[in-house]
């Protein structure tokens, strides 16, 4: 146990995230007042609504966007700031499911996911911590590793720069007092980190310069068709445009055309949890080479040191508004499990959540809702990547792209029957799992392909 941190944690004031405690402050932009007209219009200011907005001023469209909050409000300033490469799936469930021509396109997308993010921060000079190093998956237990092992494997024979890890070399990697933790893993070094709401106001920024017109606190009521392509309304002015794009991810609220967009997706809070720098001396003897982690278990967690030292540990969050910091208990008994030698050096200092949009076949979607009117959301678990390069896609078909020749396949749009008592659901299946841990050992079997949390009962459509 870590008492003094403990007691530190249970004495922490109002949730705090790390992000906007650290990043720099960014530019302010106006509320929308008036009429404006666009030939394209964005909503969501998160990565893909930024990415987008920036390609798409880069062509000469005259392109506004709308932001409900603030630059980076969502999980695109909230995240755990781990860019990872690929889907859930591996390419070859993709090639199932696709077939071997479009399934081939959308792998070969998905795989240069990492490299979407990072060509940008270089491109447009973002002072955002961006380091890459790799990310490592490691396996929890022994279904799991042949999984990672098989997943390796495929990226492997694809030309990506991977390797499978042994429990020693994992632990070794990360620094772990107990080398039984993990099992095994991969290393894929085309990931890295980022301070992910930095990222999201550098973008800004870069999108704001190259001519996109950029509003926030103006979130969108109602969208509509009208004489001249598309009525966006807000509180104070309306948005003509004659496309739009939808990148609002799991925060979307709409309605007319794409108020069906919320009940599509799972809303699935996640937690963190952020240390004071640790001494020098402690922190070189932890996760070495600036590596990210990610791991297997139901429950997942994923960890990181950020430029300062500090530890960050990001796990399952809850159904209660985070309002104190004992909630975030369950990531400090993770540490102390992970890195039993920060005892004496571990001092708690900010927590916070947000919501990650999970689908229930973990699959990303694009739906085209009407003629003008494309959506993107369901990153699951991987936005930071995947919105950079999405975004790309999305100004490619704005520009006159059509969507079927687009790598990421359009598909309509389902609303998820019973939506309402998913997240009941998943508070049941964490519970669960956190009590089979504690009766079991962490090391207890998990379900194959549990994909860090089941979100598909038996009866679940795809």
């Amino acid at each position: 146990m870590f008492p003094l941190a403990r007691s530190t944690l249970a004495a922490l004031g109002p949730a705090q995230s790390l992000w906007e405690a650290t990043a720099a402050p960014g530019a302010s932009f106006p509320a929308l007042h008036g009429e404006l007209r666009a030939e394209v219009a964005i909503v969501g200011g998160g990565i893909c609504g930024l990415v987008t907005a920036l390609h798409l001023a880069e062509g000469g469209a005259r392109v506004a966007l709308l932001e409900a909050q603030s630059i980076g409000f969502g999980a695109s300033g909230r995240n755990g700031g781990q860019i990872i490469a690929g889907l859930k799936l591996d390419p070859e469930e993709l090639l199932k499911i696709y077939g071997r021509e479009r399934g081939e396109r959308l792998v070969e997308f998905v795989g240069r996911t990492a490299d979407a993010a990072f060509d940008l921060i270089a491109r447009h000079r973002i002072e955002c911590d961006g380091v890459r190093q790799g990310w490592i998956q490691a396996a929890h237990d022994a279904a799991s590793l042949r999984e990672v092992r098989a997943r390796a494997h495929q990226w492997s024979e694809r030309g990506a720069p991977v390797q499978v890890l042994d429990a020693e070399q994992v632990a070794t990697a990360i620094g772990a007092g107990d080398a039984t933790v993990y099992c095994g893993g991969w290393i894929d070094r085309r990931g890295g980190r980022v301070q992910p709401l930095a990222y999201s106001r550098g973008l800004a920024r870069a999108a704001s310069e190259a001519g996109a017109q950029l509003y926030e606190h103006s979130p969108v009521r109602t969208l509509e068709p009208s004489a001249s392509g598309w009525r966006l309304s807000t509180e104070r002015g309306a948005l003509q445009a004659d496309k739009v794009v939808l990148c609002m991810n799991a925060y979307a609220q709409l309605q007319g055309i794409g108020a069906r967009l919320s009940r599509a997706y799972i809303p699935v809070a996640s937690m963190q949890l952020a240390s004071e720098p640790l001494p020098a001396e402690v922190r070189s003897s932890i996760l070495r080479n600036d590596i990210v982690v990610s791991d297997t278990h139901p429950l997942l967690h994923y960890f990181r040191l950020d430029a300062a030292g500090r530890l960050i540990m990001g796990g399952p969050g809850t159904l209660r508004a985070l309002r104190r910091g004992g909630q975030a208990r369950p990531l400090l008994e993770w540490v102390e499990q992970l890195f039993p030698t920060l005892r004496e050096h571990y001092r708690p200092r900010y927590y916070w959540g947000g919501h990650v949009a999970r689908t229930l076949d973990h699959l990303p979607h694009l739906h085209e809702l009407r003629p003008g009117v494309l959506a993107f959301y369901g990153c699951n678990g991987r936005g930071v990547a995947l919105a950079s390069a999405a975004g790309g896609l999305l100004a490619q078909w704005a520009l006159g792209t059509r969507a079927a020749d687009l790598p990421l396949p359009t598909t309509r749009l389902h609303a998820i029957p019973l939506h309402a008592g998913y997240p009941l659901y998943i508070q049941i299946a964490r519970a669960y799992l956190t009590l089979r841990e504690q009766l079991k050992g962490s090391n207890a079997p998990a379900t194959p392909k549990s994909r860090s949390l089941a979100l598909d009962p038996p009866t679940a459509p795809h």
